[in-house]
């Protein structure tokens, strides 16, 4: 059984969806024995860190989290839940989970590329470079575009668990992977047919 973390970030809605057109078995909790017994386990989000860190605090999210990585449970992050895995977040200065080490940073004011002023957040359709292979991103093309919308993004410490890296402005890590840990910057559930690869490849991925 898949769960998917409920810890009142929104954006659950899209991937329940999404998970049913895949005929997959799952779950929405907050309950720490359900996450803990779940096969694989998704975090999604959209908000601040620091209102999705309180909230995590205080259902005990935080540790299940640890707990279930560090026991090699699959999991999945997906924008916000992303964010939060690193050590910390330059939104609203708040510490996060620190499965990665690293820092979630805020997209320069002034962004542009040809010359031509970027909006931010950043919001639409955008390709990511894949730099190694990794079951979870197995079929897909290298012109595939995924959505996104965010302010935030993750900088990982580490280079080695980048996976894969987005152009705005800047080059910003936009999917990262850690032994069972898979976590991307945009919605997959958001994404058409290479997002949908990407839950299936999820869902039944060892976490190896």
């Amino acid at each position: 059984m898949i769960a998917i973390i409920d810890y009142d970030a929104g954006n659950i809605k899209s991937v329940e969806r999404a998970l049913h057109y895949l005929g997959q078995e799952f779950v929405v909790t907050d309950d720490t024995k359900m996450l803990n017994n779940a096969s694989h386990v998704i975090f999604p989000g959209v908000g601040a860190a620091g209102t999705a860190m309180a909230c995590l605090k205080r259902k005990s999210l935080d540790q299940c989290v640890k707990l279930c990585f560090q026991t090699g449970k699959p999991i999945l992050g997906i924008c916000l839940g992303t964010q939060i895995i690193l050590d910390a977040s330059e939104e609203n200065a708040v510490d996060c989970i620190g499965l990665v080490r690293g820092v979630t940073k805020r997209f320069p004011r002034h962004l542009s590329v040809n010359g031509m002023a970027l909006k931010i957040p950043h919001m639409g359709w955008n390709t990511v470079s894949f730099k190694r292979e990794h079951p979870v991103f197995a079929g897909i093309e290298s012109q595939a575009e995924f959505y996104f919308v965010h302010s935030y993004y993750p900088s990982p410490s580490d280079e080695t668990v980048v996976l894969g890296t987005t152009d705005y402005g800047i080059t910003f890590c936009s999917a990262l992977g850690l032994k069972n840990l898979v976590a991307v910057q945009f919605h997959p559930e958001k994404s058409g047919r290479p997002g949908l690869r990407i839950l299936q490849n999820f869902c039944t991925w060892s976490g190896a």
